[in-house]
């Protein structure tokens, strides 16, 4: 068993020295998709082939006062809502595709906002096949002929490439054949799959022309996904657990010794035909995260990265083999990106999870705009800022492409409806930024040191021995050294002489003996051959009248068959007809399950929202409740608490006024006694009065009670007095003043009542209808 030789991803020199590089600038291009409806509003408009312009909305310049102008983008090329799949392909992907099969990679991802047509036109869909899946038929209608057997390139665990030798590939392919659960897909376009017969027509199948003739080649492909910065390979058989599945595990990026980034432990497929290979693309995108948003039905909630590497090696000089030289291995790869596109959720209303997606999904396409305002400065004023790579996974599994090791190119896609335009000039400034980004220029293989033609050579060889071998009556073995050297025995032998002298009479005559006898029985075989000839002539013609006489049954027996092959033929179409329909229907219908799950999903998260939000209603409402009747005892506590304390306080404040109004009775009576008394001296009887009681608790309310029930007086209405005399109500009263005759008696008696006539002097008299006068408070000038 020979050993397999190693070949590493081949280390460019001076790729890291950009100063002696020549450099190219990202390629850009925009792609304009059509609006959904004819009543929407555009704020897009495609002004040249290289020239796009946007209009602000109208809503948008009336909420700021119009202050949005009419902005123009360039780009490398612009493709309108009529650009077909094929036009795009042929400007975009295809030179890709000629540089990785010189040995040069390449990064082509899509860019836009969520539902701007990322994934249609990477993927596309049955009867417009996007850039991915014609990718891969171009790429195998050119190195159909000249690929390996299967199993002769393998891929180790370290970014490498191993060669083995033909018994351990042979070993391989055998052990593959013995697993049932691997299918077996022919290496040749048999039969075209239905599914990807309806992505690529016949007519736009397209070859490139110049390659080289003498490698041996072999494609294999991988897909990832990278889900919340995680990076997941979405063609890992992992075993099926119904009990207790098991989340997929994650992977994570390596550094080989080239320094080129990889995903570790990553599943690369040999693939041998464009069907094998869209299969595999398949069978991952079935595993790829989509759900529902309002933006977008089925929206990516993941960057994709399809890989396609491709692994060739000379042939040696016979031009049969593989040369066993791992220095002349070169691999290259050319990878197809979906990024996931950005949204607000402002706008998707995202909730829960998709919330988390969407946040992840914004921060890598940031940590992408970073990386590339880093690297224009960079370049422009000649900075040496540390670029964040590994801020993301994004930007970290593909930093060797922007390094230099290989082309880079992006397709903006753009929606032109009105409500993307805040999204759609974020994006249109990301694309014009990324222009200025310039990326060195991958080299150009070394050639190889052996002669040019060498297949077509050994090609030549054969083709030449099998015609004639042909020409002389099917495979014959006429000429094989053996079957001469058997007739050579069956001739007499020649003795052993040497012929020194021309006169030599005894050696020639027995030479010419001997030559006579070989004639004869040459003659003789001559003679067996003519009449074993003729016996099988006559066979043959035996042979020939039964043969015509089976030809003419055949020939019967052949018109049957017509008949009935054109009645399976007919079948078979129909039965492929049936058959792409049955694809086409299983593809819609994985497509609706796919939408039932994420309704069915979205139907229980909002059901257990609305549980939730029911019971809190109800927590919020028994809350309630119970406040209420809370409120209520308290205000009615304070309600009585309030009643008793105003009671308490009005008949304290009545009884505060009757004190105030029996003080003032008392001194009233007072100077009228002390009226009374001056009158007697002035020739009127004495009376002394009584002194009144002070009312009680009781009364004073009683009195107070009718005092309120009794209306008020009003100026000339005569009242009664509590001494039994009247009193006239005056609107006005005028201060008198008077020299009182009995002093000197009212100076003896003042000792005696000076407690009740402090105030005396503050009092002057009035007219009362009782005595002719009375007293009143004088008025403080």
């Amino acid at each position: 068993m020979q050993r397999p030789n190693k070949a590493k991803t081949p280390r460019r020199p001076g790729q890291k020295k950009t100063s002696n590089t020549e450099k190219d600038p990202v390629g850009v291009y925009c792609r304009i998709r059509p609006l959904g409806a004819e009543n929407e509003e555009c704020c897009v408009e495609m002004i040249s082939s290289s020239t796009i312009q946007l209009h602000a909305p109208d809503g948008l310049k009336a909420n700021r006062n119009g202050e949005y102008k009419e902005t123009q983008y360039s780009f490398k090329k612009v493709f309108g809502i009529n650009t077909t799949q094929m036009e795009l392909f042929e400007d975009v992907a295809k030179p890709l595709i000629e540089d990785l099969i010189h040995c040069k990679n390449g990064l082509l991802f899509t860019y836009g906002v969520t539902g701007s047509g990322k994934t249609f036109t990477m993927t596309g869909s049955p009867g417009e096949g996007g850039l991915l899946p014609r990718s891969l038929d171009i790429l195998f209608n050119t190195i159909g002929p000249f690929q390996a057997k299967r199993f002769v390139f393998k891929p180790d665990d370290k970014n490498g490439m191993e060669i083995q030798g033909q018994v351990d590939a042979l070993l391989e392919r055998q052990k593959r054949d013995n697993q049932q659960s691997v299918p077996k897909t022919t290496s040749s376009r048999q039969k075209a799959d239905p599914e990807f017969a309806d992505m690529i027509s016949s007519e736009e199948a397209c070859r490139y022309e110049n390659v080289d003739e003498d490698c041996c080649y072999s494609v294999f492909v991988s897909y990832i996904e990278i889900y919340n910065n995680y990076i997941y390979d979405l063609l890992e058989d992992a075993p099926f657990d119904p009990i207790r599945p098991k989340a997929p595990q994650s992977k994570i990026l390596r550094e080989d010794q080239n320094h080129n980034m990889y995903v570790a432990s990553c599943t690369e497929v040999e693939v041998k035909s464009t069907e094998e290979a869209f299969e595999v693309f398949w069978k991952g995108q079935k595993k790829r995260r989509i759900a529902n948003t309002e933006l977008n039905r089925e929206s990516s909630r993941s960057h994709s990265v399809f890989t396609v590497k491709l692994a060739q090696a000379p042939l040696d000089a016979d031009g049969d083999h593989i040369l066993q030289d791992k220095n002349q291995v070169n691999v290259s790869q050319l990878c197809l990106v979906d990024l996931a596109g950005s949204e607000r959720t402002s706008r998707t209303r995202a909730e829960g999870n998709r919330l988390r997606e969407a946040g992840n999904i914004n921060q890598s396409l940031m940590t992408l705009r970073t990386c590339m305002e880093v690297l224009r400065e960079n370049q422009m004023c000649g900075t040496n800022k540390m670029v964040p790579y590994r801020d993301s996974k994004v930007t970290h599994l593909f930093k060797n492409y922007f390094d230099g090791e290989g082309k880079v190119r992006m397709i903006v896609c753009v929606n032109p409806k009105a409500d993307d335009y805040d999204e759609t000039m974020l994006v249109m400034r990301f694309a014009e930024m990324t222009q200025e980004v310039e990326v060195a220029r991958p080299i150009d293989r070394p050639i190889c040191g052996l002669a040019a033609g060498r297949r077509h050579r050994n090609r030549a060889f054969k083709d030449e021995l099998s015609r004639r071998l042909e020409e002389r009556g099917g495979p014959s073995n006429a000429g094989d050294p053996a079957l001469l050297n058997q007739l050579m025995e069956s001739l007499p032998a020649l003795p052993h002489f040497e012929l020194v002298d021309p006169a030599d009479d005894h050696s020639l005559p027995r030479l010419i003996e001997i030559l006579e006898q070989r004639l004869r029985v040459r003659q003789m075989m001559a003679g067996q051959f003519d009449k074993t000839a003729n016996t099988l002539k006559s066979m043959i013609q035996q042979f020939d009248g039964q043969l015509n006489a089976k030809e003419t049954v055949l020939h019967d027996q052949r018109c049957k068959l017509s008949e009935k092959e054109k009645v399976i033929i007919s079948q078979r179409t129909e039965l492929e007809r049936l058959e792409k329909k049955s694809k086409t229907l299983e593809y819609k219908i994985d497509i609706l399950q796919k939408t039932t799950d994420m309704y069915e999903q979205d139907k229980r998260s909002l059901r257990q929202e609305l549980e939730t939000r029911e019971q809190r209603l109800q927590r919020e409402l028994t809350d309630r409740r119970r406040m209420e009747q809370r409120m209520n005892g308290m205000m009615t506590d304070t309600k009585l608490k309030w009643e008793k304390e105003c009671e308490r306080r009005v008949n304290a404040k009545q009884l505060e006024m009757q004190n105030k109004l029996w003080v003032k009775d008392e001194k009233l009576k007072q100077l009228k006694a002390i009226v009374t008394e001056s009158s007697a001296v002035g020739g009127f009887p004495s009376e002394r009065p009584e002194k009144p009681e002070r009312p009680s608790r009781e009364r004073d309310h009683n009195m107070g009670q009718k005092r309120s029930a009794s209306p008020s007086p009003l100026p000339g209405d005569v009242l009664k007095t509590r001494s039994g005399g009247q009193a006239v109500q005056f609107t006005d009263i005028e201060t008198l003043k008077q020299e009182c005759p009995t002093s000197s008696s009212r100076k003896r008696r003042s000792g005696e009542g000076a407690a009740q006539t402090e105030d005396i002097e503050n009092w002057a008299p009035v007219a009362n209808t009782s005595s002719g006068f009375g007293y009143q408070k004088r008025r403080k000038p």
